[in-house]
């Protein structure tokens, strides 16, 4: 016989008060937790707080002769897992170091950034001049200071989005093994390399429009995703079923081409180091040459990199908004987008998210120096080499 609503109300009643007179068993622990995450959040405001940054950027010689492998070896020193001891974690609130690889265009040019610690500065500088030594490095101004300024608001108009996985991260994207461009014999022209579409765009922006692009990268300590990759080629691999009885375990004899390709891409996949990765773009523009079109643009460049049987990027927060309140919401959206893309606030506060990981290869392929395949006419060069004095010089 089903309770009436009185008897209902009576027992959630007699259980309330049951709970609030066992609170001195449940209420420390309770205390205790929110004691513990505010001071987390606070020690770890300070530690950011107390950071010093410096904006790198990357001056390109006229010819770069190297793959994408050789942004993968820089990527592969930049892989810094420590994060401190016990003392230096909870007292002071030591965080995982992070950088922001950032492509950026600015009334048509073309412009290349690192954003880093200045504790790191001579370590960026020696990885990339070891695979790179005909470049320039330079530390500028934050070309994001812009949003600071009292007529940002009123002058300019902007639209960002942040970027996600849409499979698990076990499954890799299309990278630059896949477009052949680890062929240092091939001809330039024969090249294809999916981040001249982006250079493209970002060369075709008017006085008055700016492209930002950002990659957030963080070396990551989360081993799940290399058990994820182990149990996705057992699935396909039927490794798990049992056969009936009489019938032989097929394994992968079974297989398609298809399937192969995915087992290989996979296991390629989590052989190489791990990167916590978040991924936003912004565009902003003068109100009267913000041009709409720019924006599905944006998106469309970033699905070279997706394969239907493997994995790929579709966007996520987007600032556009269809329904209630949409320009009042929208403006808040916006605001915070620009923001957390000054602030390069993703695995922290102020605009914590929850990152995905891309392996030093699949980074390579979406943030590396391009050789003359890219012919991007306000692509930034170096128009002389520099080079040491001979040696036998006299003085």
């Amino acid at each position: 016989m089903p309770l009436s609503q009185i008897e209902i109300q009576q027992f959630l009643a007699k259980l309330l008060f049951i709970v609030w007179d066992e609170r001195f068993f449940w209420l420390p622990v309770v205390l205790a937790l929110i004691f513990w995450k505010t001071w987390l959040y606070y020690i770890r405001t300070c530690f950011i707080g107390e950071l010093s940054w410096t904006l790198f950027e990357i001056k390109l010689p006229r010819e770069i002769l190297k793959t994408p492998k050789a942004m993968e070896v820089v990527l592969n020193g930049l892989n810094i897992t420590g994060d401190g001891n016990f003392l230096e974690k909870y007292w002071q609130g030591k965080l995982r170091a992070w950088f922001s690889l950032e492509i950026v265009g600015i009334n048509g040019g073309v412009h290349f950034f690192v954003y880093a610690q200045k504790f790191f500065k001579k370590l960026v500088e020696a990885q990339i001049y070891a695979q790179y030594p005909a470049v320039e490095i330079i530390e500028v101004d934050d070309y994001t200071k812009i949003s600071l300024s009292e007529s940002f608001q009123q002058e300019w108009a902007s639209w960002g989005t942040e970027f996600m996985l849409t499979k698990d991260d076990a499954y890799p994207i299309k990278t630059y093994v896949d477009y052949g461009l680890q062929e240092t014999a091939t001809k330039e022209e024969q090249k294809t390399d999916p981040l001249t579409a982006l250079l493209e765009l970002m060369g075709s922006l008017k006085e008055g429009e700016q492209i930002w692009y950002q990659i957030l990268i963080r070396a990551t300590k989360n081993k799940k995703w290399k058990d994820e990759a182990k149990g996705l080629v057992d699935e396909i691999m039927k490794r798990n079923e049992i056969p009936k009885e009489g019938e032989p375990r097929m394994g992968a004899l079974t297989l398609s081409p298809g399937e192969r390709d995915v087992i290989q891409a996979i296991e390629r996949d989590v052989s190489k180091l791990g990167y916590d990765v978040g991924i936003r773009a912004v565009y902003v523009a003068k109100k009267d040459k913000f041009n709409s079109i720019n924006k599905p643009a944006v998106i469309g460049i970033m699905k070279q990199y997706n394969d239907a049987n493997l994995n790929g990027f579709r966007p996520n927060n987007a600032t556009g908004l269809d329904y209630f309140f949409v320009e009042k919401r929208e403006a808040k959206l916006k605001k915070a987008m620009v923001d957390a893309f000054r602030h390069r606030s993703y695995f922290y506060m102020p605009y914590e998210r929850k990152p995905f990981i891309l392996n030093t290869e699949e980074l390579a392929t979406i943030y590396h120096f391009p050789g003359q395949v890219a012919e991007t006419p306000t692509l930034g060069r170096i128009e002389a080499k520099k080079s040491e004095p001979p040696a036998a010089l006299p003085i």
